[in-house]
């Protein structure tokens, strides 16, 4: 065991020198690495607040139906008895003109929105919740509560949902395509830099086995270059998602309080940067170990 960790402690030290002594070459490499993770990664945050601000509407598609301006108590109170006689129907509640008008008032920040009006311009209206959201359902609710009398107007706020949804799978297909580009593009780099590495030290490398060194032994010290190389592009990447959130979040602030809804933008937590992390480091081991092993092939056969 012992024999194990000094072994493995070697290999680290090697690996530091290896990078002292070549610090801009690692350095451009790291940073290649870090911008081009951090571009998936920064996709991942913004899917992830749009979630969030996704998650705080209406968790269920309603239908709202609209009476018309001259309906009578008695035709609000026929469209009650056929709504409460629907089974169709999780939840039914109703609108009144005034307190729409209210509604609408306290939200717009004017205290009299009928100011210079004869009379309040809102309709009494139903808010319908559906036993089954699928969007058939909904169409088919909406199709029929149109043709009852003295319904003006019915709208189904379920397309929207639906286009929202449809985005976010879009968006999270699209960081899996990228991300899985771009992973393969840093395995590429990072089996590049280690390549190089191993043409530099090829007679180190032909010493090494002479004397008796094994495949496991030679491959080591590049396996840690290309796991560290990794971790510090993961930083970096983490880093340059860190200050765009920082950057971003007063202006999103200010644009979200002209709506009225204050909000901030969520970074990445603790752990998804160390999934970010350790994703870096499974990278740079896995082009390191590809480009070892093809180089001691190359180096056997000759």
């Amino acid at each position: 065991m012992m024999t194990w960790l000094s072994h493995h402690r070697q290999a680290f030290m090697v690996t530091l020198m290896r990078m002292g002594k070549t610090p801009y070459a690692t350095l451009f490499a790291i940073i290649a690495i870090g911008v081009a993770l951090s571009l998936p990664a920064g996709l991942f945050v913004l899917l992830q607040n749009v979630t969030r601000l996704a998650a705080g509407l209406p968790a269920q598609p309603e239908i709202s139906v609209f009476m018309q301006q001259n309906a009578s108590d008695s035709d609000i109170s026929a469209i009650r008895q056929r709504l409460k006689a629907r089974t169709d129907l999780s939840s039914v509640r109703f609108v009144p003109r005034a307190d729409a008008l209210a509604a609408l008032s306290k939200q717009a920040g004017i205290s009299d929105l009928t100011a210079g009006l004869s009379d309040n311009p809102l309709p009494d209206s139903w808010i319908i919740i559906p036993a089954q959201p699928d969007a058939q359902n909904l169409a088919r609710i909406a199709t029929n509560i149109r043709g009852w009398p003295q319904v003006a107007e019915v709208q189904d706020d379920s397309q929207w949902a639906q286009r929202l949804t449809a985005l976010l799978d879009l968006g999270r297909n699209l960081v899996w395509v990228l991300a899985s580009l771009l992973g393969a593009a840093l395995v590429a780099v990072s089996g590049n830099t280690i390549r190089l590495q191993i043409l530099t030290r090829r007679e180190e490398i032909e010493v090494s086995r002479l004397i008796g060194a094994t495949n496991r032994y030679i491959r080591r010290p590049f396996l840690y270059f290309g796991v560290i190389q990794g971790l510090f592009g993961g930083f970096i990447a983490w880093l340059i998602v860190v200050v765009s959130v920082q950057l971003l979040d007063q202006q999103a602030s200010k644009l979200a309080a002209l709506y009225n809804s204050p909000s901030h933008l969520a970074g990445l937590g603790w752990m998804e940067a160390g999934i970010l992390l350790a994703i870096a480091a499974a990278l740079g081991w896995l082009g390191a170990f590809l480009a070892v092993n093809r180089s001691l092939r190359l180096i056997e056969s000759r």
